[in-house]
C-alpha cells in the first residue's frame, strides 16, 4: 500500500514541464501525400496502350522467321546408373536377418566380412594368405595387403598413470 504511494507521488512529479518538453520535440515530417485519381488516370492509360496495336512492329515481326531444331542427345556411357552395370556378390557372412547387406559390389567389403577376414588371418596366417582373401572377396591385391597391414581393429593402449609428485629414479 505505501509503495503505492510513493510510485504515484513520483510519476507525477514535474509532469507538466515532462508534457512541454515532449510536445517541444521536433517531430519528423510525414511523407508527402499525392492524389490517388491522377494514378488512376496513369494506370487506366498505360493499359490502353498496352492493348493498342502497333501496326509497325507488327509488319516486323511478321518478317522474322525462326527454324528450331532439337540437337542430338549425345549419352556419355560413364553416366549410365553404375547400379545396373556393377558385377555384384553375395555376402559371405552375416547373421543380422533383415539389417545385413546381401549383395555388395566387386571390389567392395562390408565390415563384418572385414572383421571376419581379419580374425581368420590372425588365427592362420599360413592358410588365409593375402592373395587368397582377395580371390575370395573378390578384391585387390594391394587393397588387401594394405588392411591387413594398416587396419587393426580393437587395439587398445593402457598408458600407466604417471604420478607427477613421486620421486624419479636416478
Amino acid at each position: 500500500m505505501m509503495g503505492a504511494r510513493v510510485t504515484r507521488a513520483l510519476s507525477k512529479f514535474n509532469l507538466e514541464n515532462r508534457a512541454h518538453r515532449e510536445i517541444a520535440k521536433a517531430k519528423p515530417r510525414p511523407a508527402p501525400r499525392y492524389p490517388t485519381a491522377a494514378a488512376r488516370d496513369d494506370l487506366t492509360r498505360l493499359q490502353k496502350e498496352i492493348k493498342k496495336k502497333d501496326n509497325h512492329l507488327h509488319t516486323l515481326l511478321k518478317e522474322v522467321y525462326v527454324d528450331s531444331r532439337d540437337p542430338a542427345m549425345h549419352v556419355n556411357k560413364r553416366e549410365s546408373l553404375p547400379s545396373k552395370q556393377e558385377e555384384r556378390r553375395l555376402t559371405k557372412v552375416g547373421g543380422l536377418g533383415q539389417l545385413d547387406i546381401q549383395t555388395i559390389p566387386k571390389g567392395k567389403i562390408s565390415i563384418v566380412e572385414v572383421l571376419t577376414l581379419l580374425s581368420n588371418h590372425h588365427q592362420s596366417p599360413q592358410t588365409w594368405t593375402a592373395e587368397k582373401i582377395a580371390e575370395e572377396y573378390s578384391l585387390d591385391l594391394k587393397d588387401v595387403t594394405a588392411l591387413l597391414k594398416f587396419f587393426i581393429p580393437f587395439a587398445v593402449e593402457i598408458f600407466p598413470h604417471v604420478d607427477k609428485k613421486a620421486l624419479k629414479p636416478s
